[in-house]
C-alpha cells in the first residue's frame, strides 16, 4: 500500500494508551526477537556491501545494538552512525553525510542507509543530497510526511532546543515528504505510540521505486520486531539493478498486514 491522497488535518495523536504501552510491548517484541533466532537465523546472505544505521531520536548507537549486529551476521559491513545521541541537533545534512561519504569512499561501494525514526528522516536527506553514494534508504516509523506535525515526540525537541519544530529551517522541510532519487522501503506500524503512522508512508509516484510496508508492533521494538528485520535482509539483498517490491512468502505473509490483505 502506498500513500496517494494524504488529509493529513485529519489525522490524531497516537492514544495515551499506545504511548504508555510502548515499553511493556516493545520487551515482548524483544523476546520474540530471541524466539525466533532460528527463522532469524535463515534470513537471505547479502553481497557485503556496507550498511550504516542511523538512531531514532534522543537515542544512540546503542539503542541500535541488535539491528546492526542482525546485519553483520547477515554478511554486511554494518557501520554505527558514530555522532552520539541523537537529540535532532542537525539541520545541515552535510554532517551527518560525511561520515556515511567516508564509508562510501573506504568501500568504494555504494551505502545502504538505515534510518529509525528521526534517524529514517535524516537518512532521507542524505540520500537527497547524495545519491551517488547511497544504494537505498530503509525507514523505521519515521514520520517525514509531517515532521511538524503532531506526534508524541514534538514536545521534548521543543523543550530541548527551546524553539518549535515549525522554526526549522524551511529549505530542509519543503521537500522533505518527497521521496530521495533512490530506492526507498518505509516500513511502519499501526500501533505506533508515538508518531502517527500515517506520515511515516511514501506517496505513490509513478516511476519511484518506493513501498510502504506495516508489521505489528510498538516504535521503540522496531529495531529487533523480527518482521521488521526479515524484511530489511531481503531489501538489502537484492540486486540495486533489479528492485522489486517486497514480496513475503508463505506463512510469512501474516506478519505483514498490508501485504496480507493484498493477496486475499
Amino acid at each position: 500500500m502506498n500513500l496517494s491522497i494524504a488529509n493529513f488535518e485529519q489525522v490524531s495523536n497516537p492514544s495515551m494508551l499506545l504511548l504508555i504501552t510502548e515499553p511493556g510491548r516493545a520487551l515482548i517484541e524483544l523476546g520474540k526477537y530471541f524466539n525466533q533466532k532460528e527463522i532469524l537465523d535463515n534470513a537471505p546472505i547479502g553481497d557485503g556491501h556496507p550498511v550504516v544505521v542511523l538512531p531514532g531520536f534522543m537515542t544512540s548507537d546503542k539503542s541500535t545494538f541488535l539491528l546492526r549486529k542482525f546485519i553483520r551476521e547477515c554478511g554486511y559491513a554494518c557501520k554505527k552512525w558514530g555522532l552520539g545521541r541523537n537529540l535532532g541537533q542537525y539541520e545541515d545534512p552535510m554532517v551527518i553525510a560525511e561520515p556515511i561519504q567516508k564509508v562510501y569512499e573506504q568501500y568504494g561501494q555504494k551505502v545502504s542507509l538505515i534510518g529509525w525514526s528521526l534517524g529514517g528522516i535524516y537518512a532521507r536527506e542524505v540520500a537527497r543530497h547524495f545519491p551517488e553514494a547511497i544504494r537505498q534508504v530503509i525507514t523505521l516509523g519515521s514520520p517525514f510526511q509531517g515532521v511538524t506535525k503532531t506526534n508524541n515526540a514534538k514536545w521534548l525537541y521543543e523543550l530541548i532546543h527551546n524553539k518549535k519544530v515549525s522554526d526549522i529551517n524551511p529549505d530542509l522541510l519543503k521537500d522533505m515528504h518527497l521521496t530521495p532519487p533512490v530506492p526507498c522501503t518505509a516500513i511502519y506500524s499501526k500501533s505506533d505510540g508515538v508518531v502517527p503512522w500515517q506520515y511515516c508512508m511514501e506517496e505513490a509516484t509513478a516511476g519511484v521505486k518506493a513501498q510502504n510496508i506495516e508489521v505489528k508492533g510498538s516504535h521503540w521494538g522496531l529495531g529487533y520486531n523480527p518482521a521488521v528485520l526479515l524484511c530489511i535482509a531481503n531489501r538489502l539483498a537484492q540486486s540495486p539493478k533489479e528492485w522489486q517490491p517486497f514480496k513475503p512468502q508463505g506463512r510469512q505473509r501474516l506478519l505483514y498486514p498490508s501485504l496480507f490483505r493484498r493477496v486475499m
